[in-house]
């Protein structure tokens, strides 16, 4: 599992490819047109990326990269809620373009198929960060979730080093995903019309 996990944290961009086709091109089951199931699909999409940002602002640049390199321990911010606020990020990013597309049965295949493969790569960088941070890492991982938060734990947490980035430094490694998302509602926006 945890060599699977190495291989799809690698190419963890280019793996949702086909779902992106399948919400740009596909209207197989598509629900009939209504503003409330795109509003709910915008604003799950608009959720997951406020998510991301959120964790992008505490861990930095460090989110982007495709080598085994790792970076500090975060334990604060949407780190001392769940683990893995990215990903659950990226899920609810995904499950809210489906919504917007109006392809309701796509939603729960696009939570399941990015929950095998995150869950996966969770397996592999949880293997690396309890090898360099030891009993740091692992009292984290006994104290913060690794998916869904406990309770109301609120966001205290330390960083060890820089407390947090800016958030022209969040914005701009966000780029990518902000302009695939600007892209994406406009695709969406153009299948609609035609």
């Amino acid at each position: 599992m945890t060599r699977l996990g190495g291989w799809l944290f690698r190419h963890r961009t280019i793996i949702p490819v086909p779902l992106a086709i399948a919400v740009l091109l596909l209207r197989i089951g598509e629900a009939p047109p209504s503003k409330w199931l795109i509003a709910s699909g915008i604003g799950l999409t608009l959720t997951g990326e406020a998510i991301r940002l959120w964790a992008v602002h505490h861990i930095g640049a460090i989110s982007r990269t495709r080598s085994d390199r790792l970076g500090p321990l975060i334990a604060a911010g949407p780190f001392a809620v769940i683990r893995n606020p990215l990903y659950v990020g990226n899920i609810a990013l995904w499950a809210g373009f489906a919504l917007a597309a109006r392809l309701l049965w796509l939603v729960p295949v696009i939570v399941v198929v990015l929950a095998v493969e995150y869950h996966a790569i969770v397996r592999w960088e949880e293997e690396r960060l309890e090898a360099r941070f030891g009993d740091e890492y692992r009292a984290y991982a006994a104290r913060v979730p690794r998916w869904l938060p406990r309770g109301n734990r609120g966001v205290r947490g330390i960083r060890r080093g820089q407390l947090a980035f800016s958030w022209r430094e969040t914005l701009f490694s966000e780029r990518g995903t902000l302009i695939a998302i600007a892209a994406g509602f406009l695709l969406l926006w153009l299948k609609a019309r035609f």
